[in-house]
């Protein structure tokens, strides 16, 4: 058996069921399988393989630095691994959903990676309430850029190419955000490397089910150090069934700073006298939307306990 230092390394760049596509340290692109029945690659894995023909066999997944994934009572899904920030697109029209917002941002601080938001479509006139809603969420440190993907590109350009410089970025949004036209707009290649991908993967109509890698620099060579962007699967539901409700609050900014003033150590800040999250819902420094949807999280969740 080969030592595992001494089998080659590569970069999962796409993936669908068993099979998925590595790029290897020179460039080149193949298929490959996992040894045995069932694949726990995902696309940003660092993995150790070898050839078997045209193709390859993956032996071992690197350790990774995190794991951004969603689970809801049937299923759990990985979106990616190893990726330095979450770039959530939003717009007015359609109005984002806040509950997805929460959701995503709540992963995403269970998975210690920074997100950004990015409201886009800031010329139409439903932007002014979309930047209202997100006023919370600037102020519990979020980052927010403002776009105007398709009417103002060279814009859009200025404004992403610092934000994306240097970095392994995940693409988030729900449909009509913008997130194609994103991916379009900074990676003019993407259609046809998605197309490239798929075919070759055997993946049909199912191209739009799995997590994309496009690099941003084309003439850059080697797995580090390079501008990435993954463009992932558009979500309508974001479930969080692999945290539990008692874990929350703390994955809530705007409710973190509060939790050293309540009277209980095993608060729920749902109906404790003294509770420091209550009383600072009351006095207005966290939005009343956002300790709605902690209080509905918490019995989705808690529910969900029951259950399992």
């Amino acid at each position: 058996m080969v030592a595992r230092a001494e089998l080659d390394l590569a970069l999962v760049v796409g993936s669908h069921g068993r099979h998925v596509m590595i790029e290897t340290p020179e460039g080149q692109r193949l298929i490959a399988h996992p040894r045995g029945k069932k694949s726990a690659c995902v696309v940003g894995d660092r993995v150790r393989w070898q050839r078997a023909g045209d193709e390859g066999v993956i032996e071992a997944i690197e350790p990774r630095r995190n794991l951004l994934m969603r689970q809801d009572e049937w299923r759990h899904k990985s979106f990616a691994a190893n990726i330095d920030q979450l770039l959530v697109v939003l717009a007015g029209e359609p109005m984002f959903s806040e509950s997805q917002l929460t959701r995503a941002l709540i992963a995403t601080e269970d998975a210690g990676i920074p997100a950004t938001l990015l409201l886009n479509k800031v010329d139409v006139p439903q932007a002014a309430t979309a930047r209202e809603r997100l006023r919370p969420y600037a102020a519990m440190g979020y980052t927010l850029h403002e776009t105007a993907l398709k009417t103002r590109p060279d814009e859009a350009r200025a404004t992403l190419a610092p934000l994306l410089a240097g970095r392994a970025t995940l693409v988030l949004g729900a449909s009509g955000m913008g997130k194609s036209t994103l991916i379009n707009l900074v990676v003019p290649s993407a259609q046809a490397e998605t197309q490239e991908v798929s075919q070759a993967l055997n993946s049909g109509k199912h191209t739009t089910t799995t997590t994309r890698w496009y690099w941003l620099d084309e003439t850059a060579s080697g797995l580090d150090g390079r501008g990435a962007i993954l463009d992932s699967p558009g979500f309508q539901e974001f479930g969080l069934m692999h945290i539990t409700p008692q874990r929350l609050a703390e994955l809530m900014p705007d409710l973190r700073q509060h939790l050293g003033a309540c009277r209980f150590y095993n608060c729920t800040h749902r109906h404790e006298p003294g509770c420091g999250v209550r009383d600072a819902a009351d006095r207005g420094e966290i939005a009343p939307t956002r300790y709605r949807l902690y209080a509905g999280l918490w019995d989705e969740l808690e529910a969900g306990q029951r259950k399992g």
